[in-house]
């Protein structure tokens, strides 16, 4: 997988733009269409250039659709991209670390968050389900997307090097492996609904929020 041209560049001053992100904004459409609710508000965690919610959003119509990053450089980028749309579904980009508690929305229908998991730490994975884990009810999906291991391998020789390279750039980076996501999920009461493998040897993995026990104040 070359990942070589998915490095932002700028475009108009604070719009940012990832080739990779075009190229995998229709598949994970796909996906999203038949796995979101028809209506409601949908949180996207860690939105990056805004390229996906400004394209989700277009097509999407029933939805709310809320993008958030912890990046200012990236919530400048999708605040761009907002002004340009000027679509009511398209709300305006909340600052959201998911290692920050609380965070800055209660509730929401559904959450996304695509190509995070394996450029971030993995405490920020463990914050992410927590957090999931707080403003999702019951059957309400949590929808990850990028490049994941299975049973401890990877699933290409370009994921193992993009591995190595992204373990390179950061120790605390890396491709996750989904059994130990399925556990971190068991913990914070979520279970993997459905695997979709996806182009570019990437995986759209859904979860969905567990009835909530009576001894979990999650």
């Amino acid at each position: 997988m070359n990942r070589a041209d998915s490095k932002l560049t700028s475009h108009r001053m604070t719009k940012a733009f990832a080739p990779a992100t075009e190229r995998n904004k229709q598949p994970i459409l796909d996906v999203l269409r038949r796995t979101l609710p028809c209506d409601g508000l949908v949180l996207e965690i860690a939105s990056g250039t805004g390229q996906h919610a400004s394209f989700f959003s277009g097509r999407l119509s029933g939805i709310r659709w809320q993008p958030s990053d912890a990046s200012q450089e990236a919530l400048e980028s999708i605040e761009a991209r907002v002004r340009e749309a000027r679509r009511d579904n398209l709300l305006p980009p909340l600052e959201l670390d998911v290692r920050a508690t609380p965070w800055p929305l209660v509730d929401a229908d559904a959450i996304v968050c695509i190509n995070m998991i394996h450029i971030a730490p993995w405490e920020a994975t463990v914050a992410l389900f927590e957090g999931a884990s707080k403003i999702l009810e019951e059957a309400q999906p949590l929808i990850t997307y990028g490049p994941y291991r299975l049973h401890g391998t990877h699933t290409s020789q370009s994921n193992a090097a993009f591995d190595q390279s992204l373990r390179a750039r950061n120790p605390e980076w890396g491709v996750r492996d989904v059994d130990d996501l399925q556990e971190l999920g068991e913990e914070t009461g979520f279970e993997l609904a459905e695997r979709v493998a996806m182009p570019a040897n990437n995986m759209t993995l859904i979860w969905t929020r567990r009835a909530r026990r009576p001894n979990y104040d999650g």
